[in-house]
């Protein structure tokens, strides 16, 4: 398959990882009436480690150190993310926490330039800047500057090294060892974080809830996540943060017309900036590929 083939369908699987994720604000934000981010969090990676640990058993025959290590360190910068946006809400409205970790948009081109030298095209920029505007405008447009937005801010760092790092890393690893690996830190992480800050990883579980964290385990996070690191072997960190940016396109529609909830002019518009950037940013890697520049 062509290297632009391969890109193409790598980019079409993000999309659906972005819509996948976007889908799954409801069914977590049920689940958040009764039980604590970390709960949740320490259950929905404890399920996918596991499912992970028995595909990773019956593909691969050997354990990879170097896989380990660097899944481990993609997942602890996973953890962060999460943690960090948990905390950034205690202290800035969501829209706020929203708009700032969107803002990986905007670093990834950055620290991909910076950590391996990576330049950035006019159309990719363009682009990144267009979807940074619509997160704006999709997030109701306020931002201060206070303890919140600098908890927002490091988590939108966390979040794009994730993305950047696991960029790097995925053609040097055993693909199922790595994303084991990713899922068990932040496991562990977050069964940490579950007792120190809610006083136990116990969840109050019902028929609900097991079935919201079904959902979040095998969709959201094995076949989100695993799709995410197959597909990043073939499109660039700065692209996939793009793509990404529909995530909260896709969570708004889901809260429209399944939780009842009310998209503003300016949310509507936001999102359709969103899906400018994305296609400006589509249209000129396809002209560039057309012309044989890589």
């Amino acid at each position: 398959m062509k290297k632009k083939s391969k890109e193409f369908y790598a980019d079409a699987a993000l999309v659906v990882v972005a819509l996948m994720w976007g889908l799954t604000f409801l069914p977590t934000a049920i689940a958040l009436k009764t039980n604590g981010v970390y709960v949740i969090l320490f259950w929905r990676f404890l399920v996918a480690s596991a499912l992970m640990l028995a595909v990773c058993a019956f593909f691969t025959r050997r354990l990879d150190f170097k896989s380990l290590k660097y899944g481990a360190i993609v997942g602890a910068f996973l953890f962060a993310g999460f943690a960090l946006q948990t905390f950034a809400l205690k202290y800035a409205p969501s829209s706020t926490v929203a708009f700032i970790t969107g803002l990986v948009v905007v670093l990834a081109p950055i620290i991909n330039y910076l950590l391996f030298g990576f330049r950035v095209r006019a159309y990719t920029v363009a682009g990144a800047l267009a979807c940074a505007t619509g997160l704006y405008f999709l997030c109701a447009g306020e931002v201060g500057f206070g303890l919140g937005e600098i908890l927002a801010l490091a988590c939108a760092v966390a979040y794009t090294l994730e993305i950047v790092l696991a960029a790097r890393f995925v053609n040097r690893c055993e693909i199922f060892v790595f994303v084991t690996a990713e899922f068990a830190v932040t496991c562990a992480l977050s069964l940490i974080c579950a007792f120190i800050f809610e006083g136990t990883a116990r969840p109050n579980a019902d028929g609900e809830f097991i079935a919201i964290i079904l959902i979040l385990a095998v969709f959201a996070t094995v076949i989100a996540f695993f799709t995410q690191n197959i597909a990043q072997r073939y499109t660039t960190p700065v692209k996939t943060a793009l793509i990404l940016t529909l995530e909260p396109v896709s969570a708004g529609v889901a809260g429209y017309y399944l939780g009842g909830e009310i998209l503003s002019a300016s949310q509507i518009a936001g999102a359709t900036v969103i899906l400018a950037g994305i296609l400006i940013s589509e249209a000129g890697s396809y002209i560039i590929n057309r012309k044989g520049i890589y």
